[in-house]
């Protein structure tokens, strides 16, 4: 692992693991950091002995936004690239493989897009979650207004974006923004013991329930129904789901 990177990467057994590494600036976002996690998540796609994939910061902050040094050099210097920073954004929303993400301190703007950009999100108690960007005359573009508006409706949505008031890992758990709250001390344990659950499950299983539940997420509940009764029946279809079967003759 190279300490100079803005993430460092490990294997745990089936589980790749994502630290993010720029303690000094609280994980703050930029485009090299997003660059080398999109990165690495495209290379473990392609790598059968990885299932899943966690991604964390530090206990004092998941990652507290964007750089704002950096977007205002490429201000400046009339360089910035939004949609370079979305494409490499949109290829971490995309990975096929679950990812646990695990939540400590601050998780605020980008930091929260790259929350909700996973599957199963845990928090400690310490946990910050929320969009401060109005504070300096910017919206959220990354999905804390469309992402954020699904997970938890519109009315807390408003008043997340509109007050900048970041939201506290129980009242993230309340209103489903969280999967859970989890004690500081056991936070990256118990994210590795959610990700050898579904290690230890059937593995084309779990892609194509991920696959089913992201595409449900956008569809009425008759198309939703329909789409899970195809992605049931291409399931049967397995190798994983024939050797289970041949246990119950």
């Amino acid at each position: 692992m190279d300490e100079n990177n803005t993430i460092l990467t490990e294997i745990n057994g089936q589980t790749g693991i994502i630290t993010m590494n720029r303690l000094s600036e609280m994980n703050a976002v930029n485009l090299e950091m997003l660059n080398e996690i999109a990165y690495q998540m495209q290379t473990w796609e392609y790598d059968d002995n990885i299932r899943c994939i966690i991604l964390r910061g530090s206990e004092a902050a998941f990652a507290a936004g964007v750089d704002m040094k950096a977007l205002a050099q490429e201000v400046s210097q009339q360089s910035l690239a939004l949609k370079a920073w979305q494409d490499e954004f949109n290829k971490i929303v995309n990975c096929s493989k679950p990812v646990i993400v695990a939540i400590s301190g601050y998780a605020l703007g980008l930091g929260c897009d790259l929350a909700m950009a996973g599957d199963i999100i845990l928090a400690s108690e310490s946990a910050q979650i929320g969009y401060p960007e109005l504070s300096i005359g910017l919206i959220p573009s990354f999905g804390g207004c469309s992402r954020l508006m699904k997970r938890i409706g519109k009315a807390k949505t408003m008043e997340v974006i509109l007050t900048g008031r970041a939201l506290s890992a129980e009242e993230a758990s309340l209103c489903g923004l969280i999967s859970r709250v989890v004690p500081l001390s056991d936070l990256f344990n118990e994210a590795l013991r959610v990700a050898q659950r579904i290690e230890s499950l059937p593995y084309q299983a779990v892609l194509q329930a991920k696959e089913t539940l992201r595409q449900v997420e956008n569809m009425n509940l008759q198309n939703g129904l329909e789409l899970e009764l195809k992605s049931c029946r291409l399931s049967m279809n397995t190798r994983d789901f024939y050797d289970i079967l041949e246990n119950f003759k």
